[in-house]
């Protein structure tokens, strides 16, 4: 994305030109032990040479997995000759096509290069307690399939395959078109094949010989509207579903919000399990798994889908249709109200568009719905493989090394039978959302003051509080990055609100603001100097306050894959940095602690968690008034014949 105060000053004067259209992309090939980041513009004509704004060499990290990573990576375990002959004499299997190698990123991993682990089950009810690692070495673009026995790490062969992993994202998706098509439309098919094309020859100049394998991501920027809001919505190969500009009538309510990160810790200490702890969008992408939804059974009512182009591994433009689901959907009662003394009811059915994508992550489906109009509503669903070899895992019958000492196999530790000899373990789905409020504010929140709200008990006081029956709330502002790293505290009743000090309502004579609901939940329960707690730093605590900076957009680090340490949050709040005046970006987590039950096998019913912001002080009544009496014609009585019954909404009465 382009610079804020870039976007922010086209979106003031739409005529003006726009940015130049450029293209960010991450790049891996042969020789290099880490990543290209290059900045190409994608205006026609231009010399490769030319067309490159930057290319710079980042050593010692690890581009996320791709598909094609996940697939190749099945494809190779199951093709490797050691794996065979271990799943033929221990398990008796000789049939592959049962066999599915579920590919897992590798938390604090017992080797250096750049792998995956594949977790094997066949096709049954029963799950094949059998970790693999399968490793990719960038830097020769061959790798090992290694075969982890509980611990025991052996090289058993060496394969030879390309590494698919390459990114292309869009730099400046506000700039102009090179055909035609409104300045903040996606990336096209013939801009994404430029950009490939381009890089490809700048390589060639540096000398990079060999193959490039790219990933490509296009975002969608279009603006929509309804009853009285608007917001442009984007679409990323990381974050899924991307919110801009969220406006009410012309207010500023939201510059921009989005799910940046997840953590899925488990709770089982044992090998292989301490190693399963995916960050899923930066290890990932939620876009990049994200699958076509289907009328009628994800996406109920009249629909509007929006497409996505992504890219393959050799920068060919791919479009995952019905990507993304946009509906208006009825909530149940928003108010009603009856005069006792006439009769007369008055009565409004809510409603709410919402904005929806599913990612499929390995063996979990993310369901995220995003609620842009009214309440910024955001809410995660998960469900459950019905097939977990992850979660439904032997307890007994396993080499020792597996078993605790003195645990009892009828009643695991950390987990719950769901099964005969399967334990489903316990674990925890920890996310982040990005939130930049812009408030009243069209400087895009610059002056915007985030303060933590309680309820408290009043003390007894024979004149302030003679009775006992006293609360009051109690505002506190968050003035620096240290102040605002907060906890949750349902008992306070605890929010925290985003407020505008130059925009006064002028009924409550008070700031204007929006504020944050949170969810009760527990933070990351690993403990402080775990690999878990260091790479999860940003599940630690609910809310982050930072001042703004276009380079800080993913909390567990730019590149999550294979890392040991956080490089964003943890980094960022070294420093104790005021905020006053500074733009402040808030990053909320929340997340589901999961104590597995057997309701939950073998398919998990939906898990649901999610956050609220509302206004606070921003309206002088309920915005809702305007909602006209519409009454549903397709109800009908079932005691009056089919009847459709009078009125309920104060028409009739009324006329």
């Amino acid at each position: 994305e382009p610079p804020k105060a870039q976007l922010l000053a086209y979106d003031k004067d739409p005529s003006a030109r726009a940015p130049p259209r450029l293209a960010f992309c991450i790049l891996q090939f042969a020789g290099l032990a880490g990543v290209v980041e290059t900045v190409c513009t994608l205006e026609a004509g231009r010399e490769p040479s030319k067309a490159v704004v930057s290319w710079d060499k980042i050593h010692g990290v690890h581009a996320l997995a791709s598909p094609d990573d996940c697939f190749e990576a099945e494809a190779i375990a199951k093709a490797d000759a050691a794996v065979q002959k271990l799943l033929k004499e221990r398990y008796g299997v000789t049939d592959l096509d049962l066999v599915c190698c579920d590919p897992w990123s590798i938390h604090a991993s017992p080797v250096d290069v750049r792998a995956i682990q594949c977790f094997l089950y066949l096709k049954t009810w029963v799950g094949i307690a059998l970790a693999l690692l399968w490793t990719l070495d960038t830097r020769s673009f061959t790798g090992n399939a290694l075969i982890d026995r509980w611990g025991q790490v052996g090289v058993y062969s060496a394969v030879a395959v390309a590494d698919s992993r390459c990114g292309l994202m869009v730099r400046g998706h506000v700039a102009r078109r090179m055909v035609h098509g409104h300045p903040l439309d996606p990336l096209d098919t013939a801009e994404i094949r430029l950009a490939a094309a381009i890089c490809r020859a700048y390589a060639a100049s540096e000398g990079v010989e060999g193959e490039i394998r790219f990933n490509v991501i296009s975002l969608q920027a279009r603006r929509r509207g309804w009853h009285n809001w608007s917001f442009r919505l984007g679409f990323n190969y990381r974050e899924g579903v991307v919110l801009h500009d969220v406006r009410y009538a012309s207010r500023a309510v939201m510059h921009r919000m989005s799910l940046v990160e997840m953590a899925v810790p488990y709770a089982d200490p044992r090998e292989p399990y301490v190693r399963k702890c995916a960050f899923d969008v930066g290890d990932y992408g939620l876009g990049y798994c994200t699958f076509p939804l289907t009328l009628g059974c994800d996406c109920l009512g009249h629909i509007h889908y929006f497409d996505a182009t992504l890219s393959n591994s050799k920068g060919e433009p791919v479009t995952l249709p019905k990507a993304i689901c946009m509906h208006e959907e009825d909530t149940g009662l928003l108010y009603k109200h009856v005069d006792f003394r006439t009769g007369h009811p008055e009565s409004r059915r809510g409603r709410r568009l919402v904005v929806s994508h599913i990612a499929t992550v390995v063996n979990y489906e993310y369901a995220f719905y995003c609620a842009p109009c009214g309440r910024l509503r955001c809410t995660t669903r998960a469900l459950l493989d019905p097939v977990d070899p992850c979660e439904h895992t032997h307890t007994r019958n396993l080499p020792p090394p597996h078993t605790h000492t003195g645990e009892d196999a009828l009643a695991p530790d950390h987990g719950t039978l769901v099964g005969p000899d399967v334990n489903a373990q316990h674990h925890q789905h920890m996310f982040m959302a990005r939130l930049d409020p812009a408030v009243d504010d069209e400087e895009g929140g610059r002056g915007l003051v985030v303060k933590e709200l309680d309820v408290e008990t009043m003390p007894w006081d024979g004149l302030g509080n003679p009775y006992g029956n006293g609360f009051r709330t109690v505002e506190t502002a968050l003035t620096s990055v240290h102040q605002a790293q907060r906890c949750i505290a349902p008992e306070k009743g605890r929010v925290w609100k985003f407020v505008n000090p130059k925009v006064i309502n002028p009924v409550t004579h008070t700031p204007v603001a929006y504020k944050l609901v949170p969810a009760a939940h527990p933070p990351l329960l690993a403990l402080p100097g775990s690999i878990i707690c260091k790479k999860g730093h940003f599940a630690t605590r609910q809310l982050w306050v930072t001042p703004h900076n276009d380079r800080q957009s993913w909390p567990a680090g730019d590149y999550v894959f294979g890392a040991k340490d956080c490089t964003g949050l943890a980094m960022w709040t070294r420093e104790d940095a005021p905020l006053e005046g500074a733009d402040p970006v808030v990053w909320y987590s929340f997340g589901v602690t999961h104590i597995v039950r057997p309701e939950d096998f073998p398919i998990m019913p939906v898990e649901v968690c999610g956050f609220v912001v509302k206004p606070a002080g921003f309206f002088t009544r309920n915005p809702c008034l305007d909602l006209p009496a519409d009454k549903n014609a397709a109800s009908v009585d079932n005691h009056s014949g089919g009847a459709n019954g009078g009125a309920c909404c104060g028409s009739a009465a009324n006329s």
